[in-house]
This record gives C-alpha cells, structure tokens and sequence, in this order.
C-alpha cells in the first residue's frame, strides 16, 4: 500500500513539473526560432501601422501559397513566414493566416510530399496556434488532429539513413505541434484520449532520442493527455 502511495506521488511530481516547465519550454523554443525574423517581441500591444503591415506581407505570402505554379518548396516556405507573422503579430495577424491554414491542411495531407516540405507546413501551424485559442479553435475545424495523429501513426521503410531520419524528424514536429495545441485546451485533450493508437505510438516516441530538443514533446504530450492515468 504505502508503494502504491509511493508510485502515485511519484507520477503528480513528475506531471506537475511538466506543466510547469510545458510553457517556459514552449516559449524558450520559438524565441529561438523567431529571433531575428523580424519582430519587437516584447510589445504588448501592436499598433494599427504594424498590424496593417502583418496583413499586407501575408496576404503576399498568402498568394504564394495558392500559387500552384511555384515549386512546392516555396509555397511551403510561404506557409512558415505566414505562421511567423501571425505568431508575432498576435490575434489579429492571427486571424488573418487563418484564411490560409485551410490551404496547409490540404498540402499535408498529399502523401507524396517530402518529410522537408511537410516539416515547414507544420511549423507554420505550430507558429500560428502559439498561445493563441482562436487559431487552435481553428485548427480543430479544420481537421489537423486526424492528419498529425496519421504522421504519428504512419509507418516507413527504408535502409537509408538519411530518410529515415527525415522521417523520425517529421514525427518529432508532429509531437511537438501537438503540444502547442493540446496546451490549455481541454477539448484537444478529449479529442486525443480518444484515439487509443496514439498512446502507443507516443510511448514509443518517448524512447527516442530527443537530444537538441528542449524537451521530450511524446512525453510531455502522453502526460497532457493523461494517459498515465489509464
């Protein structure tokens, strides 16, 4: 009995100091990212001047992301900057990517795109949902659950080395975007408790090497869920 109390504590310390440290982590993670992109962090407020030049430069990057004709590379490319400015530039900016997250959604779930290519798309998802509840709100309705949880959930065969690590890495996004999301958002969390698979998938994502990584996202996402409860 008193091993069983033993263990019980053990797990709410170790679940305690992942939520504690999910958000510092987080924002640790893209103030690297986003430093020298181009922006004045730290303003609380965004001035109209600045909010209107959000718009403008995504509704330009906006276009490039529609444009079929351009290689997929830029397009994917165009995705991330959007995801940038409407982590920088905050609701607003947010609100007006949004117009374009349906576009990232469709592009991701091509399988004959390139782990690169859909790493890109995911860091502009990963960008816009930042903190920020609308855009997840967003990212519900716009089906993104169900097209990480098959990165997570998909398999992939190769003796090449590079592919594979290619591969390893798309899943390593995929955990961490799904951190972002899942952060504070109770319905998230309902959603992903529900799909069984992906309690194993994460318990063996957490064996991986995470090193370079801030944190474990599998294990920070298994312990957000909850499913060490089960």
């Amino acid at each position: 009995m008193a091993n069983s109390r033993f263990s019980c504590t053990q797990i709410w310390v170790k679940m305690y100091g992942y939520f504690a440290r999910l958000c510092q982590r987080l924002q640790y993670f893209w103030c690297v990212t986003v430093k020298g992109f181009f922006v004045k962090k730290k303003e609380k407020q965004i001035p109209p001047a600045k909010t209107y030049f959000h718009k403008e430069k995504i509704v330009v990057l906006g276009q490039m992301l529609m444009n079929e004709s351009l290689p997929i590379e830029k397009r994917a490319q165009a995705a991330k900057k959007i995801g940038l400015l409407a982590f920088t530039g905050g609701p607003p900016a947010g609100k007006f990517a949004a117009e374009y997250m349906k576009e990232v959604a469709h592009l991701l779930q091509d399988e004959e795109l390139a782990p690169k290519i859909k790493i890109l798309l995911l860091q502009s998802v990963a960008c816009w949902c930042y903190l920020n509840p609308l855009s997840q709100k967003s990212a519900k309705s716009l089906q993104f659950i169900p097209i990480l949880i098959s990165f997570l959930e998909g398999s992939f065969e190769s003796s090449i080395k590079s592919e594979i690590n290619s591969f390893l890495l798309l899943k390593f996004w995929t955990c961490y975007v799904l951190s972002v999301m899942t952060c504070n958002n109770s319905s998230y969390i309902k959603e992903l408790k529900d799909h069984k698979n992906l309690k194993d998938c994460l318990e063996t994502m957490a064996c991986v090497d995470w090193s370079g990584w801030p944190e474990n996202f599998a294990q920070v996402l298994y312990y957000l869920i909850g499913f060490h409860k089960n």
